[in-house]
């Protein structure tokens, strides 16, 4: 799993990597990045057909690919599927990648409750139950890494996305916890936040998407964060000193400059 540069040097290098949200956006675009011969590559989707091309693409690659259709909608579902990877092909790299992204249309005064029920499920509670049963597992081999991808809407109180924004604050906050609890015991957990990225989800935002970066410029960035062992990466960096000064400025300051955000969205695509 470790391998020696040319300096000496040892740089984290996965055997096994588990993948969720691998049919489209960042999920895939890591998937094809990670993929090479030597590798097995577990790739988890809810479309067949798009994560199927996927696999295909990392086959190509010179990978061996296992696919599973699944919803992270279903946590138990989810759990006995992993722990059934997991002992198949103990998974080295977990990338919790899969997630919902919606918020109340403009038209609406309040957003629907079925939704925050659906974005907390796939957006915190399952990914952070997967990651607690992939570092239980880890923390017995002494060895792993685990990658969360949260959002920079974490860090603020989007007063159209509240769903969204409190799902993705809570992985903030557990991924920031689970590497305090593990993090001597040989596993590494990082917490990805990036910004727009060019991926189904954002394209369905019809507000301006400042610093748009695409998926496979997403991709490389996560696996220098996992090589290095960062405990965080926000992305594009302008992000960082946004929620510094959400931070910083006063209270009532803060609730109305958000107050004034306005942001839409198109429906999401039926499943």
């Amino acid at each position: 799993m470790a391998r020696r540069r040319p300096g000496g040097e040892i740089r984290f290098d996965p055997a096994t990597i588990l993948m969720t949200g691998a049919s489209s956006g960042i999920g895939a675009e890591t998937a094809r990045f990670y993929a090479r011969a030597g590798r097995t590559l577990i790739l988890w989707g809810r479309d067949a057909g798009r994560l199927e091309q996927v696999a295909r693409d990392c086959r190509a690659a010179g990978a061996t690919v296992i696919t599973r259709v699944l919803d992270l909608s279903d946590g138990q579902g989810a759990l006995a599927a992993f722990r059934q990877d997991d002992s198949a092909n103990p998974v080295d790299l977990l990338v919790l990648a899969a997630g919902l992204g919606d918020m109340r249309p403009s038209a609406d005064k309040t957003e629907r409750a079925e939704t925050v029920l659906e974005l907390g499920l796939v957006n915190y509670a399952t990914p952070a139950a997967l990651a607690t049963a992939a570092a239980e597992r880890m923390v017995a081999r002494r060895r792993g890494h685990i990658v969360l991808v949260g959002s920079v809407a974490a860090f603020h109180a989007l007063p159209f996305a509240a769903g969204y924004s409190g799902s993705k604050a809570g992985l903030t906050r557990f991924a920031e916890a689970l590497r305090n609890g593990i993090g001597d015991h040989g596993v590494g957990v990082t917490l990805i936040s990036p910004g727009f990225v060019d991926t189904p989800m954002s394209r369905r935002v019809a507000s301006a998407k400042p610093f748009l970066q695409s998926a496979p410029q997403a991709a490389r960035l996560i696996a220098r964060a996992v090589e290095e062992d960062r405990a965080h990466l926000i992305f594009p960096r302008l992000f960082a000193g946004l929620r510094l000064l959400d931070q910083l400025l006063p209270a009532p300051v803060r609730s109305a400059i958000l107050r004034r955000l306005k942001a839409d969205q198109a429906p999401r695509p039926a499943a």
